[in-house]
């Protein structure tokens, strides 16, 4: 793996400063580039970076060998569409000229599995499944959008492209899904599961998904078995999705999960959930858990096949699911977090 330029946008979230460190633990010049500009580590470059902004994009990737476009704006509910789009659709296209008008050899897009899920089942879908026909929510809608421009794009100027399908990522770091799920149980409001624990869902541990983007951008190169390709990567450890969430807890040391609520009655709520918070003009980055998409997401099987990715990009996942919720926890304790209960 010769040194090399590499952008990464997104670079300030729990994703975007997993690939920072690993791509700069490799040797690699860094730039972060996102909405703030915080360094978080020496020998990076900090850039502040909107997407939208074409200009700005474009000037940000002068120079540059390689990108990984990670920033993208998570929003399953059914309101703020057109801030949604702005930043994972139109910001994405400003990438792709950007890359056409400087000639960047690589482009990883780090895309999403909801990009194929219909409502319905999934059980160990790969690669050749089709795009979504209907409409689950914005993010997932305007994803879908973004990944056909990228694997479009790719090879037709100098730029190859691939693009990243993780699902449902944790880790020391998360800001957000793990999060969730431990304030709920420390305030005593994570008591019941929703339907039954039958369905299965996969689940990525943070490293697990830096080595595989580390391991397709170098195979971006001329003739390399991952241009204009798209890979699941997960853990390849389905599991029913709140016997994670039970995981999880008994490592942090809450109770688990003993009741239920029937799927009909927790949808219901999130529709009204998702309805107030509309008529509030929507809040971005609020997310609990209870929008439609997610608890339909409870309820159906959505595991997917890593064997393709195992094949053309050589990458396994290293860390499994019980120990990647024991380094979580560990990094929660380390910092003190308030998430996790007073010791006894």
């Amino acid at each position: 793996m010769g040194k090399r330029t590499i952008l990464i946008t997104g670079g300030q979230g729990f994703v975007g400063r997993a690939l920072v460190d690993v791509f700069a633990d490799a040797g690699h010049d860094v730039i972060c580039s996102d909405i703030v500009d915080k360094p978080f580590r020496d020998g990076v470059r900090f850039i502040r970076l909107d997407i939208r902004d074409a200009a700005a994009v474009s000037e940000a990737c002068k120079g540059v060998d390689s990108i990984i476009h990670n920033a993208s704006l998570v929003h399953t509910k059914h309101n703020r569409v057109e801030d949604v789009w702005a930043v994972n659709l139109a910001g994405t296209e400003n990438i792709l000229t950007a890359c056409a008008a400087h000639s960047v050899p690589r482009m990883v897009y780090i895309s999403s599995a909801s990009a194929v899920y219909e409502g319905m089942d999934i059980e160990n879908g790969d690669e050749s499944l089709r795009y979504s026909q209907i409409s689950q929510a914005p993010y997932a809608d305007s994803k879908i959008a973004a990944e056909k421009k990228v694997l479009a794009f790719s090879g037709t100027q100098a730029t190859q492209c691939c693009a990243i399908r993780p699902h449902v990522i944790f880790g020391d770091g998360d800001n957000r899904f793990v999060p969730a799920i431990l304030d709920k149980a420390r305030k005593g409001k994570l008591t019941r599961c929703v339907g039954n624990r039958d369905k299965l869902s996969d689940f990525t541990y943070i490293s697990n998904l830096t080595d595989a983007v580390m391991a397709a951008e170098d195979r971006l190169g001329p003739g390399g078995p991952a241009c204009g390709q798209v890979y699941f990567i997960t853990n390849g450890e389905p599991m029913a999705f709140f016997d994670f969430v039970d995981l999880l807890l008994a490592e942090a040391g809450y109770p688990t999960i003993k009741g239920k609520v029937p799927f009909w009655l927790a949808y219901g709520v999130a529709a009204i959930a998702e309805g107030i918070d509309t008529l509030k003009g929507g809040t971005l980055n609020a997310e609990d858990g209870m929008t439609r998409f997610a608890i339909r997401y409870m309820v159906t099987h959505h595991y997917y096949s890593i064997e393709k990715a195992r094949r053309e990009l050589d990458w396994t996942p290293k860390v499994s699911l019980s120990e990647g919720v024991r380094l979580t926890v560990r990094g929660l304790r380390s910092r003190n977090s308030p998430l996790l209960p007073a010791a006894a």
